[in-house]
């Protein structure tokens, strides 16, 4: 690790996953934190929004790092919101790592079907590299634009992405995920209080939700190109934690064992991919980046496959933590070596 540490600046550090990054890069041994944006918090401490966080003694400051300022900026904003300032900061030597969606998707025309906006950088799509870690370490050294995927689509991608590089889908892909509700941000409305959520599980973004589009686009990436995908999240009442079971019709009769040396394939050096003998929980999860996946048959051709995450984690701020030690050379593991909470 370089003798100076890295400057790095998030902005939207009143959320969520701005927060969860700003506990993991104070554990980080090679970096410094810079700035703490969040509008309309100007001088704020962060103690105030996140007393866990006072000992730290940071304070949140309005607007955004100037370009050139700061040497690592994470973007956690609203969809739509970061875009514009991911290029510019890009163009001044600033390697961006946006946790939002705006550089996800590459092609410009899915932003108005997927998520009411017509992009405001298109060009940028094309250098954007999307950053599932795992599969994308020759692309993301020396990226200086990062499109750090959604939590849904890490979870079902990490399950999928196996198969699907080796040919062996043959047919409908069924996503059934569930999540806690601090995926919906700090924000959220009135379905998201403890009274509504309590004792209940429901479906939402029915019949089209955005992240299918991403989902469809990794699958395609992995040599899925056309699959039909149906994606139905859930809310949960739980904090943390996101679960996909993904049913899947095989162009092979595979046993749980093949099923399982599939998985050990893939991921079986991988620091934060670990796969489980047993249908993974997500209290495994909570408070790191570890992803567990799972898979068995289920019947002549079928197979279901598991992913299970902490969204703040490898859903959010753990998986954009470790797509900046790639890109800058660093160790993948620095700042994350912390095991998940249980129970």
């Amino acid at each position: 690790m370089s003798e100076a540490p890295v400057r790095v600046a998030v902005v939207g550090a009143s959320g969520y996953a701005g927060a969860e990054l700003v506990r993991l890069l104070a554990g980080h041994p090679g970096v410094r934190i810079t700035s703490l944006h969040a509008r309309g918090r100007d001088h704020a401490p962060l103690g105030d929004a996140y007393p866990g966080l006072a000992p730290l003694g940071l304070e949140l400051v309005d607007g955004a790092p100037e370009p050139g300022s700061v040497d690592v900026a994470f973007l956690a904003m609203p969809h739509g919101a970061s875009a514009t300032l991911a290029v510019a900061l890009a163009a001044g030597g600033t390697t961006v790592v946006d946790i939002g969606a705006d550089l996800r998707l590459r092609d410009p025309a899915d932003y108005p079907a997927w998520y009411g906006f017509e992009h405001p950088a298109p060009d940028a799509l094309a250098d954007a590299v999307y950053g599932l870690t795992e599969f994308a370490r020759d692309r993301l050294r020396g990226a200086r634009l990062i499109a750090n995927p959604g939590c849904y689509p890490t979870a079902a991608l990490l399950a999928l992405t196996p198969f699907a590089r080796r040919g062996l889908l043959d047919g409908p892909v069924v996503v059934d995920a569930k999540s806690g509700v601090s995926g919906a941000g700090r924000g959220a409305g009135t379905d998201f209080l403890y009274t509504e959520l309590e004792g209940g599980t429901k479906a939402y973004g029915i019949p089209r939700h955005r992240h299918a589009a991403e989902i469809a686009q990794g699958l395609a990436d992995a040599g899925a190109a056309g699959i039909e995908l149906t994606f139905v999240p859930h809310l949960v009442p739980q904090v943390r934690g996101l679960l996909t079971t993904c049913y899947l019709r095989l162009g092979s009769d595979l046993d749980d064992e093949a099923l399982a040396t599939i998985l050990a394939e893939d991921y079986g050096g991988e620091a934060f991919v670990h796969p489980s003998r047993t249908p993974p929980s997500t209290k495994w999860t909570w408070g790191s980046n570890a992803a567990f996946v799972f898979a068995a048959r289920t019947g002549p051709g079928r197979a279901v496959a598991i992913g299970a995450i902490d969204n703040l984690g490898k859903g959010a701020a753990g998986q954009a933590l470790q797509n900046m030690n790639v890109a800058l050379g660093l160790p993948e593991d620095a700042g994350l070596g912390g095991t998940g909470i249980f129970p």
